[in-house]
């Protein structure tokens, strides 16, 4: 190369150096920063799937792009039940879950989503922002570099698709049925031989006959589905998921070197994604209920009584034996959940009962 062509190429070099240092500049200066969200949802999945999407675009434009979040959608960057892992072995900076999901970890992690004969997400939220709930939360997770944040509120939940009619306990003996959490714990000891597996993998397990019941949330996620197609038998409520609760997880580290004002979104906004997906749900659900109903000969029951008081008594068998475990967080969390249970009953049962039985037995237009 002539002196001629190297001083051109390197100044061009130079320009172009100089150009993309000035054009990082101000991202830099701003401390951009870009975060993987994995989720256990199918991708644009009604409620939780969108609702994770919508946490992320709400974090995003909240931050005016300093903190932008990218989300994958159960199996793209992890297998979903393994969103947990990822953000502990730094694989990803948030997840989009459910903390029952991981009781493998910690016995104590089902009493953030949803406790059979427990708490309605009201009284959930209730107990996390102001009875210590969050406190206990954020020990449990310390153990694993992480904290979790309530992401979102799907209300109480569709006790499940069966094959056939329940009778009793005796239609329980044996019957595959998929449920996670304490409620799965509950239907083991009333006879059920009980999995669990992603949203995403019901519907081939039912049609394979690898299960023969399933639940996963409710109406407006189990319509599309499409679970009707192999089970025509749907339970209404649930009792072992009064109110069910999806998490956030962050990487501890990560969000404790952001600045004050990205927690802080990062909390607001996943108080408000609790919220507005609770009042996704309250809509929807009635009006999947319908199309189940009138278009796809759905025929909605209620479980027999023989099943409720047998499953009240294995959930309180249940919650007294986590009570009592030697592992002192478990023990911890289930004392606080039961006190917090305790005083919250108390408005429920002599303000919401009362007046929503006197709604459905005088008033309508």
């Amino acid at each position: 190369m002539d002196r001629r062509s190297f001083i051109t190429a390197t100044g061009a070099l130079a320009i172009g150096s100089v150009s993309a240092a000035t054009l990082a500049t101000p991202a830099i200066a701003r401390g951009e920063q870009v975060w993987r969200m994995v989720t256990t949802w199918p991708k644009n999945f009604p409620g939780m799937g969108v609702g994770a999407q919508r946490l992320a675009d709400r974090i995003t434009a909240a931050s005016d792009g300093r903190l932008t979040i990218q989300v994958y959608s159960a199996g793209e960057l992890v297998p979903p039940l393994q969103s947990l892992d990822a953000v502990i072995d730094g694989s990803a900076e948030m997840s989009h879950g459910a903390a029952y999901y991981w009781q493998n970890k910690s016995q104590g992690l089902n009493f953030f989503t949803g406790v059979p004969y427990g708490m309605t997400s009201r009284e959930l939220s209730g107990w996390i922002q102001y009875l210590g709930g969050q406190e206990i939360w954020d020990e449990i997770y310390d153990q694993f570099g992480v904290q979790g944040f309530l992401s979102g509120d799907t209300g109480t939940q569709a006790g499940g698709w069966f094959r056939k009619e329940l009778h009793g306990l005796e239609s329980l003996q044996g019957l595959r049925f998929r449920s996670p959490g304490l409620g799965g714990q509950v239907w083991a000891k009333l006879g059920a031989t009980v999995t669990n597996m992603a949203g995403g993998e019901i519907f081939q397990a039912l049609q394979s006959g690898a299960l023969d019941a399933a639940e996963f949330v409710g109406p407006y996620n189990d319509l599309a589905l499409g679970l009707y197609q192999v089970c025509k038998n749907y339970y209404l409520p649930s009792f072992v998921e009064p109110g069910v609760a999806t998490e956030l997880v962050v990487s501890k580290e990560k969000f404790q070197a952001l600045p004050a004002d990205l927690q802080a979104i990062i909390k607001d906004c996943c108080q408000a994604e609790y919220d507005q997906m609770a009042a996704d749900f309250q809509v929807n659900d009635p009006r999947a209920l319908r199309t189940l109903v009138s278009e796809h000969g759905v025929k909605v029951l209620q479980f027999p009584d023989e099943i409720l008081k047998a499953g009240a008594k294995a959930s309180a068998e249940i919650i007294t034996a986590l009570r009592d475990s030697s592992d002192p967080l478990t023990k911890k969390v289930t004392e606080s959940y039961i006190s917090a249970l305790a005083t919250m009953r108390e408005r429920a049962e002599r303000t919401e009962v009362p007046y929503l039985q006197a709604r459905e037995r005088y008033f309508s237009l």
